[in-house]
């Protein structure tokens, strides 16, 4: 959920103070959902964002990745940001091979631009569907599949950032869409919103069946509106579902949360995944597929 206006980001955690992994980190982990904010007399915002510029530079996220056994990660471009994807690419162009990126763009963007994008690592692009919750469904399917042309040639996948409704009322569309793609947040269904158990299992279909994947990304956003427990049983399920369709990702600098700690949500996955094997897929062998890590 976007963050209300003027909500105000506090400090990062300093990175030593993190609560170190409780199972033994795979080789070539992969946290696929970060965002990099940088000065704003470089990089402006959007007017208005919906929060204060937060502590997220990309060198304390690389003092961190060591402490809690992450190789590599994906920067998704935030809201704050809109479609200026310069702090991304930027960061991109610091990291080199062990990051990737998710990009905002307009639905004219050139083919050129898109293809300068890929030679820096970028592997997808997200929708902000919070933005068009409003429209008619079949605007917003409209959007979905132009977008979906315009970046299927270079082999990059769609990331929607969505309200859970909109994926109900678009699964069946969803179904037949011939790209992969991700859905932040563990799909976002929410029980105050009118989302149910139906809804959720066939969410889940898509994995097993479609080219969709889900994101075991934000839990604290979740258990906000239900409970610690009940998110627990949703990335339980997630992960028993389809192992080969799920990334984790640690959604930080926790907007507006920075103090959150990042080594804790990673620790969740012991008991969402309690086999190693699994947790290999879902940490190393599902990124490295679906962003293309070399």
């Amino acid at each position: 959920m976007p963050g209300m206006p003027n909500e105000v980001c506090t400090p990062c955690r300093p990175a030593d103070t993190l609560e170190r992994p409780k199972f033994e980190v795979p080789a070539g982990a992969c946290d696929a959902h970060t965002h990099v904010f940088e000065s704003r007399d470089i990089y402006p915002s959007i007017p208005a964002p919906n929060y204060t510029l937060p502590d997220g530079q990309l060198d304390h996220y690389l003092r961190l990745m060591p402490i809690i056994g992450i190789d590599a990660f994906v920067i998704v471009q935030p809201s704050f940001y809109g479609t200026d994807n310069a702090c991304l690419l930027d960061a991109l162009s610091r990291a080199g091979d062990r990051a990737r990126g998710v990009v905002m763009v307009e639905p004219d963007i050139p083919a050129s631009e898109l293809a300068r994008f890929h030679a820096l690592g970028v592997r997808g692009v997200r929708l902000d569907l919070f933005k068009r919750a409003a429209l008619p469904r079949d605007e917003i399917k409209a959007y979905i599949e132009a977008m979906a042309a315009k970046v299927s040639p270079l082999g990059w996948h769609l990331q929607f950032y969505t309200p859970g409704a909109i994926i109900r009322d678009l699964i069946d569309f969803l179904a037949d869409l011939e790209i992969e793609f991700v859905i932040d947040h563990m799909g976002y269904m929410l029980e105050k919103d009118g989302l149910n158990d139906g809804d959720f299992d066939r969410m889940l279909d898509l994995l097993r069946d479609g080219h969709g994947w889900l994101k075991l990304s934000g839990p604290y956003r979740l258990a906000r509106h239900s409970s610690v427990e009940a998110v627990d049983a949703i990335a339980r399920a997630i992960v028993a579902a389809a192992p080969h369709k799920v990334l984790w990702g640690s959604d930080w600098p926790h907007i507006p949360d920075g103090d959150r700690d990042t080594g804790e949500l990673l620790n969740m996955l012991a008991d969402w995944a309690p086999d190693p094997a699994v947790r290999k897929l879902i940490l190393v062998d599902n990124p490295r597929k679906l962003f293309d890590f070399s």
